[in-house]
């Protein structure tokens, strides 16, 4: 992981453009719960999911509808078979009863015996987990913030402290979940989740995508299109120097 950070700083150093995420790619690690149960993972126990939606997005990357199991993704390479349990009929998906997530599991291809996950291939866990938080993020059933997946939102913000690093913007602080920015105005916050903008003693600013205010500032290093990553970042930059704000409707709400 150390390492790791090493590598994302250089991409932005040296302007490093990749094909898709490869350094910035979503990890996932085995958490203390899981370590504790061993073979059963309930980290998204709980969410309620879209059938439909949900079946079309695993469908194309590669998982399979089982009778028995559910849903579920073969790597041959490690013989490892991930399935996610969920009471639902896959089969005739219908929107009328959302099926909550109930656990993730991995077995050996050959045997079918439960793997404990110290002995998964950490980047098959970690691949089909993020496969699963896509499902958790994009097809959920209300209540749950679409944005919120963890593993993209720790993306953003490195993304956020690089960017804002490299052109020198001392007044932003990367959080958790939110950029808070110190500005000449105001004092604000981004999220990085859903990139909803607040303004402290105002609430929240009507701030559209602004990415072609900063053309030529605003540096992603992949060539995957990640529109609300792009918007967190420009909106950054914009608040960071509220004082070159030209846009009317947005002067009148922060002034």
């Amino acid at each position: 992981m150390n390492q790791w950070v090493h590598y994302q700083r250089y991409a932005f150093d040296s302007g490093l453009i990749q094909t898709f995420k490869q350094i910035f790619r979503e990890l996932y690690s085995v958490n203390e719960d899981e370590k504790s149960e061993r073979t059963v993972s309930r980290r998204y126990a709980g969410h309620q999911i879209q059938p439909k939606k949900a079946v079309a997005l695993l469908k194309g990357r590669g998982w399979t509808v089982d009778y028995n199991s559910g849903l579920q993704k073969v790597y041959y390479s490690d013989d490892v078979v991930v399935t996610m349990f969920a009471l639902a009929d896959w089969f005739a998906p219908s929107d009328i009863e959302a099926p909550t997530i109930e656990e993730v599991r991995f077995f050996h291809r050959k045997t079918g015996q439960p793997l404990a996950f110290e002995d998964i291939n950490p980047i098959v866990f970690s691949e089909a987990m993020r496969d699963v938080d896509l499902v958790v993020s994009v097809a959920h059933v209300g209540g749950v913030d679409p944005m919120a997946s963890h593993s993209t939102i720790e993306m953003r913000a490195i993304i956020v402290t690089e960017s804002t690093r490299l052109l020198k913007l001392a007044n932003v602080e990367v959080g958790d979940r939110f950029v808070k920015i110190d500005g000449t105005r105001g004092e604000y916050t981004v999220h990085l989740g859903s990139a909803q903008v607040h303004m402290m003693g105002r609430g929240t600013l009507n701030i559209l995508p602004v990415h072609s205010q900063h053309h030529g500032r605003i540096f992603l290093p992949f060539i995957n299109e990640d529109p609300k990553t792009a918007e967190i970042v420009s909106k950054v930059l914009l608040l960071g120097e509220d004082t070159k704000i030209k846009d009317p409707s947005i002067v009148a709400q922060i002034t």
